[in-house]
């Protein structure tokens, strides 16, 4: 072999000692996906009001479509303060959530289709796979990070209304 050969060798040699390719795993272990945070999008404001009188005002990002309301708050890492996402269904009817590929603990307010808090599931863990049911008939859930519901003295019964951003 001459000179040429023994370097041309040599330096494929070399570059197949190399670090593995970008999209080949570094070894057999399984690898995990790349995290992905949706941002928040606002869409509207939330006011929940007791006795006549408005107590808290949130920004609110709607899922009003099946995509959108089977996606929810899933792949996201918080919430920005005073906010939460609101579930619209065309119709009144007992509602049932999980929390599969929620990364973040959560309160699930369920609201009746005349904008009073049926009830309120708190300090729902993240990734459960259980249906957290609305007990009694719901038209409308708001999500909000865990323990919201308790900080600022949200009720059953609380009035709920919401308006769209134009």
């Amino acid at each position: 072999m001459n000179r040429t050969a023994y370097l041309l060798a040599f330096f494929l040699l070399l570059t197949g000692c190399g670090q593995p390719a970008v999209d080949e795993p570094a070894s057999n272990e399984p690898s995990e996906e790349p995290l992905i945070d949706i941002p928040f999008q606002k869409d509207g404001a939330l006011t929940i009001s007791r006795d006549d009188e408005v107590y808290l005002t949130l920004d609110i990002e709607i899922a009003d479509t099946d995509s959108s309301r089977n996606r929810g708050l899933m792949q996201r890492n918080g919430l920005p303060e005073d906010s939460g996402m609101w579930f619209i269904f065309e119709q009144e009817s007992e509602q049932g959530f999980w929390m599969a590929n929620t990364r973040i603990a959560l309160d699930l307010i369920f609201v009746r289709s005349d904008g009073h808090i049926q009830s309120i599931s708190k300090y729902v863990q993240p990734m459960r796979t259980e249906t957290i049911p609305s007990n009694g008939p719901a038209q409308f859930v708001l999500e909000v990070e865990a323990g919201f519901s308790d900080t600022v003295g949200i009720l059953e019964g609380d009035l709920v209304a919401f308006e769209r951003s134009e």
